[in-house]
């Protein structure tokens, strides 16, 4: 096996290029990889597709640094701090294409991503406006039951970045609690980064081997990252900083309050 670990500022800049298609793992304010979003504003990347289910922090930070030019999403909102401010910005103001999904079509066509198949049927979505603006969400007739159903594009994603809770040096990742859609992620992206709480000793994941979530052979880069979920959640390690996400809320409110942001806990990194 190839050792795999190497700095943040590395794994960015040979795993994520302009243009990628990215999938970003955790949901809501939870697990987020914080910590690759301000590499990735930092480093000033262009014109990326962001892939998510419930999203808040991470896509809204990119949005506002001017890094994403479209959206495949379920839900972008701070939950009860408030809606997202760059989001809904750039979205009235047709900066970002969007592409609107239910929780149960983004998830499948993750998955689908995952089996390698171009698409895959879902039920419900019939009579919902969804389908009326969608481009990736289509209805058919199922040729066995000649039941309408409805079939979901697969998203492919280029990179998958995850934030998760241990791993070994050569990309061995052990994920606790929900690991929502971030396994699923991993299999459909064709590069994979990986930021930890933890690096431990590859001889404590052979222990354990079934506590390995996401194994080596999925994974591009594994980054030491300690709070890198921060000021979202890591599950047993720390809890979201409402106090920093109240903040948040109150500068991005205009463009410029966001900009103070990124000085102060962004680009003084």
């Amino acid at each position: 096996m190839e050792k795999k670990l190497m700095p943040l500022k590395e794994a960015i800049e040979r795993f994520v290029s302009d243009g990628d298609k990215v999938a970003l793992g955790g949901v809501g304010r939870n697990r987020c990889p914080m910590d690759a979003v301000r590499e990735i504003i930092r480093q000033g990347k262009k014109n990326l597709h962001l892939i998510g289910r419930e999203k808040g922090l991470d896509f809204d930070m990119l949005i506002g640094a001017g890094c994403v030019s479209k959206v495949s999403f379920a839900l972008i909102s701070l939950e009860e701090f408030g809606l997202a401010p760059n989001f809904r910005r750039y979205a009235q103001e047709g900066k970002i294409e969007i592409d609107e999904h239910a929780c149960g079509s983004i998830i499948n066509s993750i998955r689908a991503s995952a089996m390698g198949i171009p698409c895959i049927p879902v039920k419900g979505f019939i009579g919902s406006d969804v389908l009326r603006h969608s481009k990736t969400i289509k209805e058919f007739i199922c040729p066995f039951t000649g039941e309408k159903l409805v079939l979901v594009k697969a998203l492919n994603p280029d990179v998958a970045i995850i934030h998760a809770h241990k791993a070994d040096e050569y990309g061995n990742v052990q994920l606790f609690g929900s690991p929502w859609e971030d396994i699923y992620m991993a299999k459909a992206a064709k590069k994979v980064i990986v930021t930890v709480e933890e690096i431990v000793p590859h001889e404590e994941v052979k222990k354990n081997p079934h506590l390995t979530a996401i194994p080596y052979f999925y994974v591009s880069a594994v980054v030491h990252a300690p709070r890198g979920a921060y000021p979202t959640s890591c599950d047993s390690y720390y809890n979201y900083d409402d106090e920093h996400i109240k903040e948040y809320v109150q500068l991005a409110k205009t463009p410029e309050g966001f900009q103070e942001y990124l000085k102060k806990y962004v680009y003084k990194e």
